[in-house]
């Protein structure tokens, strides 16, 4: 427990300096988040749930275009989002998605 506390306060130290999480931080911290190739940009940042391992939650709507500037239409990259990355289950530890009504 206090080892996960001084690598929390270090990813806290650590986004002063830079606007982005660093995979290479979120491995040290928990080997075990499950993170989605290739957008690690998009990372909003870690949840916290009481009683259950700690989680990666990704920018909804960053993921989406990132999708477009990977050459995807809007409607093409909202339906990918949808069954690939919304609806992939990869067990207590998938990550989840945040967006701003």
């Amino acid at each position: 427990m206090q080892y996960a506390l001084l690598l929390k306060l270090k990813i806290k130290n650590h986004r002063e300096n830079m606007t982005k999480i660093n995979r290479e931080l979120l491995e040290e911290l928990d080997p075990d988040l499950l993170l989605m190739d290739g957008f690690d940009d998009c990372i909003a940042g870690i949840v916290e749930r009481y009683g259950e391992e700690d989680i990666i939650c990704y920018d909804r709507d960053a993921v989406w275009d990132k999708l477009g500037k990977m050459g995807m239409s809007c409607e093409d990259a909202v339906e990918f989002y949808c069954f690939n990355q919304l609806g992939a289950y990869m067990g207590e530890r998938t990550p989840c998605f945040v967006y701003q009504p």
